[in-house]
């Protein structure tokens, strides 16, 4: 009985280890999860947070990259000292445009070309703001930055002893900016010439 009972187990024995050599499967490496994608931004999320979080992946509409940008490039913002800060800006509202609709490319072009004047990539500042021009002639500040671009070529030409030149970019330039002062004539910048705006931006 003894003996027929340990020959049972050695065959169970041999048939488990048979079974376990046919049935083994390579067992797949563990997948590593995804990080999770920066928390929504809040109400209380400052601007250059929601920058950084869009430009990881949150996405913003067209529109929120408007206003987005709208807020950080107001006049006089220390963000125009930002060499970082602009040129994300810069990504932002280069993929937004990609996106856009009718409605905010206006002011998407507009925003490009106030930061590509600040780069003074002034040929690129140009071609968008008119191109915002032609989609919404009637934004004052559009007029305000195509007039301090012509300011800035009349300052080329009289560098180069080109007065004719000097004075036709000058006459546009007057010309733009007293289309800013007419749609916004209660803005304090409109109305202080335009010599004056390009000494204070050699200040900064």
């Amino acid at each position: 009985m003894l003996r027929e009972l340990r020959t049972f187990v050695w065959l169970a024995a041999l048939c488990l280890l048979a079974s376990a050599g046919c049935t083994r499967q390579s067992v797949p490496p563990p997948q590593v999860a995804a990080p999770p994608p920066p928390p929504l931004a809040t109400a209380g999320t400052s601007d250059h947070a929601r920058l950084e979080q869009a430009l990881q992946g949150r996405g913003l509409s067209p529109e929120e990259a408007f206003e987005l940008s709208e807020r950080m490039l107001v006049e006089g913002s220390s963000n125009y000292n930002n060499e970082e800060t602009m040129a994300r800006l810069e990504l932002l509202l280069l993929k937004a445009l990609q996106n856009d609709n009718r409605i905010s490319r206006a002011g998407l072009l507009r925003n490009l070309g106030i930061i590509h004047y600040h780069q003074k990539q002034y040929k690129r500042a140009r071609q968008e703001l008119q191109a915002s021009n032609e989609l919404n002639p009637r934004d004052a500040r559009t007029h305000f930055y195509l007039a301090r671009l012509f300011a800035q070529q009349e300052q080329y030409y009289l560098g180069k002893g080109m007065q004719k030149k000097a004075q036709a970019q000058a006459k546009l330039a007057q010309t733009e900016l007293d289309l800013a002062r007419k749609l916004e004539p209660g803005n304090p910048l409109y109305r202080q010439g335009l010599q004056a705006t390009l000494r204070q931006e050699q200040v900064k």
